[in-house]
């Protein structure tokens, strides 16, 4: 009689024990995710509620700044804003449990080259990702359009062996989202998935408070290209983080239909803040139903 290996039977008594449900949710590895930004800010601004649920879940996240954003502002520029703006996201890379990082790159400069393209590639594949955020390459500036034709240029090829054969390719090819945007051609943001993020608003706001470079100094961008931003400070800063706030809320208005075709009636007209993304035609095409396991919140 054939005698089975000792931990093998513990193994099998213990799925025999456990009951079916249990089996199913068995938890897999932690997803690995990277998302490209233009500036130190993008990122943030358009993924860091996904990025801190995921992280509180267990997942590994990683935002990149494709240039270090030394031309925006007003009243400072060059080095001093560079290291300024790298500090900020690094202050809210540790708000969010994520990895951060920013390239030397001058702001207002990036250029879909063949050597950023292979920076790009790199990055996925150092960190294995299986899920790239970005940008549209549909944008009013050139840093947005650019980061999103890198890593589009550079999905075809991070699993290519002998690209960058200096890192190791990915298994297999990452699911690659866009970040929705207001531009509406040649054709407007049509989110795939829109994902509630109440739960991590006051981190996001936190964050928002951390760069006061972008929405709180009376030079920053922001303070420097409205009207409407009160001049004293404190008052200044107050309104722009409020400001914000409502930009979050009206994410999950403006794709509430979305919500409820994702979460159910009821959920999905409780969603005070959110984020939303629309699966790129490159990489790989998971139907709704795996995306959403991917996202934290639809199956907590």
């Amino acid at each position: 009689m054939t005698r089975l290996n000792p931990l093998l039977t513990l193994i099998l008594l213990v799925l025999l024990v456990l009951p079916a449900s249990a089996q199913q949710n068995t938890p897999e590895r932690p997803l690995r995710i990277i998302a490209f930004g233009a500036h130190p800010d993008d990122c943030e601004l358009k993924a860091a509620g996904v990025a801190a649920m995921w992280a509180a879940r267990g997942h590994k996240v990683k935002f990149v700044s494709m240039t270090n954003g030394d031309i925006g502002h007003f009243t400072e520029a060059g080095g001093p804003l560079a290291q300024r703006r790298t500090a900020e996201v690094k202050e809210c890379a540790k708000i969010f449990g994520i990895e951060t990082e920013v390239l030397d790159i001058h702001d207002g400069e990036l250029m879909p080259t063949l050597e950023n393209r292979k920076t790009v590639a790199r990055l996925i594949r150092e960190w294995q990702a299986d899920i790239v955020l970005f940008h549209r390459p549909y944008d009013y500036h050139p840093d947005h359009r650019y980061v999103g034709q890198l890593v589009q240029d550079a999905a075809v090829v991070v699993m290519a062996p002998f690209f960058v054969p200096d890192t190791p390719p990915t298994p297999r090819n990452p699911v690659f989202l866009y970040y929705t945007d207001n531009f509406l051609k040649p054709y407007p943001s049509e989110p795939t998935i829109v994902v509630a993020i109440d739960e991590v608003a006051d981190k996001k706001l936190a964050c928002i408070r951390a760069m006061p470079s972008q929405f709180g100094d009376p030079g920053s961008w922001q303070a420097s290209t409205r009207p409407d931003v009160p001049k004293e400070d404190g008052a200044r800063e107050e309104y722009l983080v409020a400001e914000f706030e409502k930009r979050m809320a009206a994410e999950a208005d403006k794709y509430r239909d979305r919500l409820i075709e994702l979460y159910g009636e009821e959920k999905g007209r409780q969603v005070k803040y959110a984020e939303s993304f629309e699966l790129c035609q490159y990489g790989r095409q998971p139907t709704l139903e795996e995306l959403k396991a991917m996202f934290p919140t639809f199956n907590d």
